[in-house]
């Protein structure tokens, strides 16, 4: 017997319509390059938007045909997002901080019909567009009298929409429709892309508004510091609108300054991003004796956040660090750490060991923990394992059949990632697959390791990676980038993790660096980082 319920299709163009419907006057806030802010609001966004459909058509773009954007977090960004989605157009984001060549595959891989660009790319589009014969049109995200002087066509984004109708009849199409393309980073092999459909997107958008996801509300201004370009923007692009949360939209100045001070003009209550970012907001807040007025909690992800962080955060300015997990695979949301109420019942330093891990599982996805061998784990905490997940938003192929069946034979996806699971239902992600250092037959956690270091006062940033021994298959080394006028040794270092890491983790050299190499994301680089030390040596024997 079937409910009698509406069947009404989960489509994002319902998002946006709600948004524009019900909280239409809600600011949208924008950044340019030059740090000129201009503001605007879900109503006319949400027109804009339509103006982008009835201009895509006019192009003769089609349901299912993929468009690119390769720009910034910006208002016109978000048009051409909902423009795109709206009338069942596949929206492919490019990441701009990728190598030319990588571009390149990925835009010939998804079939890029048209591009639509930030105007600081105008030089990288030039190179591109030789290497990608499918792309027909360049639009770049502007006005006229900003629009760059090139030796290619192109035209600027409020001229090629200026005339077009802000009426266009979105939907009706099925939800399981392609809705989003984004690429892995491809740190081994190449990029790989991940097929959102508009169901998985409309539903990760209601998971991640849970009050113990990301606790979105109509009383919360966002600062959207993650690219739009990356992993769906952690979902905020949906979970924003779908409130009628004020959004702040950053653009490409992400320094300690210029985000701080966005955070104050606007009265940001909630952000997130990497850690790399938060460290150089901390940094310049420091230095410079500045306080938040407004910061109640930032969502901290795309890499293990630091303890130091978290208490800075919490200690000094009252600022609550929420941490979750969550890949391009996974769309991304996953696990947030918040505390269960046996964890809300500990003193705050002993909840600290919790908010140091990845956290707890959003619902509708499950999640496992298996052997080389495929053998389940036990969830006690201890045991690491490989980390698999199963749901409604979670990737079950790659475009294009890239990379075969990804799916074990109960349906889960192998992340990647080594992890355990305590008795509380916290994950906590001890390594990737492929950085974990493997000594004498156990796992070393080069993410422990790091997070450790980065507590040292004198340490900006650290990265650790094994190096082949041949006793003990690898041994840890740890590199170091200092603060600004900053001092430490090895010893240092040695002395501040003994007592913290077991004995036979110490890592057996500490390199410091200028600057430990980051890739298109803000995670550190490893496979930079061990190109960079071919015919490197251990120092010495190690006795364990």
């Amino acid at each position: 017997m079937d409910g009698l319920m509406q069947n009404v299709p989960l489509t994002v163009d319902r998002i946006i319509d709600h948004a524009a419907a019900w909280h239409g006057a809600r600011e949208v806030v924008s950044r340019d390059a030059d740090g000129h802010v201009s503001r605007s609001s879900y109503a006319a966004i949400h027109a804009d938007a339509r103006r982008v459909s009835n201009a895509l058509a006019a192009a003769g773009i089609a349901p299912g045909d993929r468009i690119a954007t390769m720009g910034w977090n910006s208002g016109r960004h978000l048009a051409a997002w909902y423009g795109a989605a709206g009338m069942g157009v596949v929206l492919h984001t490019l990441n701009p901080r990728l190598f030319l060549e990588q571009i390149a595959y990925i835009a010939n891989h998804a079939g890029d019909r048209l591009l639509i660009a930030d105007p600081s790319t105008a030089d990288l589009v030039a190179q591109l567009l030789p290497q990608v014969p499918s792309i027909e049109r360049v639009i770049f995200f502007c006005d006229g009298p900003s629009l760059p002087h090139t030796d290619y066509p192109a035209i600027a984004f409020d001229d090629w929409i200026t005339d077009e109708p802000a009426e266009f009849a979105w939907g009706g199409f099925d939800e399981n429709a392609a809705c989003g393309l984004c690429y892995t980073s491809g740190t081994t092999g190449n990029p790989k892309g991940v097929l959102y459909s508009h169901r998985s997107n409309y539903l990760h958008a209601l998971m991640t508004l849970q009050r113990d996801a990301l606790a979105l509300s109509a009383r919360d201004t966002v600062l959207l510091v993650v690219p739009m370009y990356h992993a769906n923007a952690w979902g905020v692009v949906y979970s924003a609108p779908a409130v009628g949360a004020k959004l702040v939209l950053p653009g490409q100045r992400m320094d300690g300054e210029s985000i701080y001070n966005l955070i104050e003009q606007e009265g940001v209550t909630y952000s997130a991003a990497v850690p790399t970012v938060w460290q150089m907001l901390l940094q310049y807040v420091q230095e410079n004796g500045k306080r938040f007025t407004t910061l109640e909690r930032v969502t901290i992800g795309g890499s293990a956040c630091p303890e130091s962080i978290i208490r800075t955060f919490r200690d000094e300015y009252g600022v609550d660090v929420i941490q979750g997990w969550g890949m391009t695979e996974t769309s991304p949301l996953g696990t947030v750490s918040v505390p269960n109420a046996v964890v809300a019942a500990q003193p705050a330093d002993e909840q600290m060991a919790y908010k140091l891990k990845q956290g707890r599982l959003l619902c509708g996805l499950e999640m496992k923990l298996v052997d080389d061998a495929g053998v389940r784990l036990p969830h006690d905490g201890r045991t690491p394992g490989r980390l698999m997940v199963k749901g409604p938003t979670i990737a079950s192929a790659y475009f294009g059949g890239e990379g075969g069946d990804v799916l074990d034979a109960e349906g889960f996806f192998d992340t990647g990632d080594v992890a355990t699971i305590d008795g509380e239902g916290y994950m906590h992600i001890t390594d990737r697959a492929k950085d974990v250092v493997k000594s004498g037959g156990e796992w070393i956690s080069s993410i422990e390791i790091e997070n450790i270091a980065m507590g040292h006062p004198a340490v900006a940033n650290a990265a650790v990676v094994g190096i082949a021994h041949p006793k003990w298959d690898e041994r840890p080394i740890l590199l170091c980038q200092l603060l600004p006028g900053a001092r430490a040794d090895g010893d240092d270092l040695r002395a501040w993790l003994d007592g913290r890491i077991a004995r036979w983790w110490m890592p057996d050299d500490v390199l410091f660096v200028d600057e430990i190499p980051l890739g298109p994301t803000g995670k550190i680089d490893k496979k930079a980082i061990r190109a960079g030390l071919t015919g490197y040596t251990l120092p010495f024997e190690v006795t364990r």
